[in-house]
């Protein structure tokens, strides 16, 4: 990889963008817009809504009426502003980039829009390209789905750069994930004076908790995770209230449906207690079609020819903007970004070396899926 290229992917990396910073999600944006400006790419910028920052749409190749290939990259981060300076330096250690967002997934865009621009200068795209830069896929995509979903079903494949898995492996199926907020209502009371006429809402909701994580089925791909929990005003009052989110994670559209009715369903054990329950499953299962296994197979040959070995991952337990094409039935192939370790934590890292025979990939499948 060059000196300039490394230059313009650390510059994306040390602007900061974590999902709802609308202006360092859409200072990302402009750096896109900006790369694009001497190339045959026609960029069209749709407004952000829901508090999120904009979002970016590339087209480019022949300007045929047919279905087309699909690109997906997300550019917010999860890590907030002020990890550079304080815990996650933008630094080089050997075949190491290290920085917050470069593995997640700043590296595998970059990668894929440099493939995307060469391929639009050259004017040998096998089929129309359709880049969609989003701002809002690491909480779920609330504002782009319906756009992705509406480019889905006009394209022939779609791929995602998301990072590679485990050493380089490619993705071709994911667990669905379901979102949940549990809010459970008690009676509050003076702990001292009134115990007696107080109904406790963090007790009900413990127990709720516990039938939750109960749930969890490894055999079947299924978990349930509540991973926070706010309640109560006082330490000498019964708390009146409880809230908490839920996790679910499901490798079926059955499972989904399943878990989804079993959690929406939940009752307070105390008749004087009121538990509502509100969500539902945020992305459809990903499950390895007939198609994304043709498509796996072809990027394998070409991974091949470039002069490494592409191995399919496990199916992998996070959720991505794939879910959605996938599940209607578009060959999907993910996991195209950069290799390297570390997602969403203080020690995230690309691997350098990855970068260029994993954009020479991406040329490659633009340049020959018919």
């Amino acid at each position: 990889m060059t000196s300039p290229s490394l230059d313009t992917l650390c510059t994306w990396i040390r602007t900061e963008s974590p999902t709802h910073d609308v202006a360092g999600v859409n200072l990302m944006m402009d750096l896109v817009v900006e790369q694009m400006k001497d190339a045959p790419v026609a960029v069209e910028r749709v407004r952000g809504e829901q508090g999120l920052g904009d979002a970016l749409i590339l087209r480019a190749g022949p300007a045929r009426d047919e279905a087309g290939i699909l690109i997906m990259s997300h550019l917010d981060t999860v890590h907030p502003v002020g990890t550079i300076k304080e815990d996650l330096p933008v630094r080089v250690e050997g075949d190491r980039l290290y920085g917050p967002g470069i593995y997640d997934m700043k590296g595998g865009a970059y990668l894929a829009l440099e493939a995307f621009k060469e391929v639009a200068r050259q004017g040998n795209a096998a089929r129309p390209m359709v880049f969609l830069m989003t701002p809002d896929e690491e909480i779920g995509s609330p504002m782009t789905r319906p756009i992705i979903e509406d480019f889905g079903r006009r394209s022939a494949y779609a791929l995602v750069t998301e990072p590679a898995r485990d050493g380089g492996k490619i993705v071709t199926s994911r667990k669905g994930v379901g979102r949940f907020d549990v809010h459970v209502e008690g009676r509050p009371a003076h702990a001292g004076s009134r115990h007696q006429d107080g109904r406790n809402a963090i007790y009900e909701a413990a127990r709720q908790i516990l039938a939750i994580e109960a749930m969890t089925d490894y055999v079947r791909g299924v978990t349930t995770t509540v991973g926070m929990i706010s309640g109560g005003t006082a330490v000498n009052t019964i708390p009146q209230h409880c809230q908490f989110p839920v996790d679910l994670r499901v490798e079926t559209v059955a499972d989904g449906e399943a878990l989804t009715a079993a959690i929406r369903s939940l009752k307070a054990h105390n008749p004087d207690m009121k538990v509502t329950v509100t969500g539902d499953m945020n992305r459809p299962p990903y499950e390895c079609s007939e198609g994304t296994a043709k498509l796996f197979d072809h990027a394998k040959g070409l991974a091949a020819e470039i002069g490494f070995e592409l191995v399919s991952s496990p199916r992998t337990g996070g959720g991505s903007d794939g879910n959605f094409t996938a599940a209607i039935g578009v060959p999907t192939l993910d996991g195209l970004g950069i290799d390297g370790d570390g997602a969403h934590t203080l020690q995230e890292y690309g691997l350098i070396s990855s970068i260029a025979p994993r954009r020479q990939l991406m040329k490659r499948l633009l340049e020959t899926l018919r």
